[in-house]
């Protein structure tokens, strides 16, 4: 919907389930995965400078607009893919 990007929900997704492991309550998995968001965030904004696809992409995707821009100029494949990329460095190396 060209508001948070999916690189960066999908990192939520993975600290989320990282949080889940071993005899923890359900409130220390929230505290932890809260914790490890707000730093993935920071260090994912760091590096990109936000953290919306619409910002990211330099298009607002959720317009049939800057949905044909966005595939205009291939940035599903350039754009998006080095932002999976990056996110995926960032969890390995921070995570």
């Amino acid at each position: 919907m060209a508001e948070t990007c999916g690189a960066v929900t999908g990192a939520y997704m993975v600290l989320g389930l990282k949080a889940q492991s071993g005899t923890k309550t359900m409130q220390e998995m929230k505290t932890e995965t809260k914790l490890a968001v707000r730093q993935f965030n920071e260090l994912f904004v760091a590096k990109h400078g936000s953290l919306k696809c619409k910002k990211l992409l330099g298009v607002d995707i959720s317009t049939p607009e800057g949905a044909e821009l966005a595939n205009t100029n291939n940035l599903y494949n350039t754009v998006c893919t080095e932002l999976v990329a990056s996110a995926t460095d960032i969890l390995e190396e921070n995570f």
